[in-house]
């Protein structure tokens, strides 16, 4: 039987990457989004603004005419009833879910120093319960919501078989200038690593990617500048290999991409 995804934050950039390369290898996706509109900041191409606010159309259509199964789901994350309603529809159209990726983000850049500009010219803004609620009610709560919900359900139905994967920037050593972003990725780090402890024994794995610098939209010039830029699609497949069968002995990790 083939396998079934949820890819979140896949109208665009890695997400959208990583439905595209689950598709070609079988698998049926259901494409989680959410049409967004950033916060106005000069600094970044418009394309990124165009790409965060853009519909999924394009990737399904791409999966689809490539012979593919997807189907596109708009669906806002800070619902804590998102989750139930992801699978449902997944279930319903492609049958159980056994492949789980928590790529959405809420990203806003926020610093407890004043608000200003950081070293590549873009917007920072301080640190508020709207910049904390925007980072942690995606990245992390939502991200821990759907591994409940995939493991509610996997061992309802005594599943064997599941795979796992977050993307994220975070980690202990904090992440200046876009410190409540560092802070819910470090907190998705933490769920997705419990859930590869607690649900080894039922046959899933679970890992983070942590990408390095990656063209999604929001590369500007200066960032060009000063570091190596990888293609969505490079971060893709490593994430689809995480979700293959032939990872089933890899579980636990942050695996850093340069």
């Amino acid at each position: 039987m083939p396998h079934t995804a949820i890819v979140t934050g896949a109208n665009q950039g890695i997400g959208a990457a990583t439905a595209r390369a689950l598709a070609e290898r079988g698998v049926r996706v259901l494409v989680s989004f959410l049409r967004y509109s950033p916060p106005p900041d000069p600094s970044l191409p418009a394309g990124y603004f165009s790409s965060r606010e853009s519909g999924a159309e394009a990737v399904v259509e791409a999966i689809t005419g490539a012979g593919g199964h997807a189907h596109a789901l708009e669906v806002d994350l800070t619902d804590a009833g998102a989750p139930a309603l992801l699978f449902d529809t997944a279930e319903e159209l492609f049958g159980p879910v056994d492949v789980l990726v928590n790529n959405a983000s809420g990203w806003v850049q926020d610093t407890f120093l004043a608000a200003g500009t950081d070293r590549f010219g873009r917007v920072l803004r301080a640190v508020t319960p709207q910049t904390f609620d925007a980072q942690f009610a995606v990245d992390a709560r939502a991200g821990a919501l759907l591994i409940a919900e995939f493991a509610r359900r996997h061992l309802a139905r005594g599943g064997s078989w599941g795979r796992i994967v977050g993307l994220t920037s975070g980690g202990p050593d904090g992440f200046p200038g876009e410190v409540s972003y560092g802070a819910a990725k470090a907190a998705l780090d933490n769920y997705t690593l419990s859930a590869a402890a607690e649900l080894a024994p039922h046959g899933v794995t679970a890992n983070m990617v942590k990408p390095g610098v990656t063209d999604t939209g929001w590369v500007n010039d200066a960032v060009r500048e000063r570091f190596p830029v990888a293609r969505p699609e490079e971060v893709a497949s490593v994430v689809a290999f995480l979700c293959s069968p032939a990872a089933g002995r890899v579980t636990g990790n942050i695996i850093r991409l340069h």
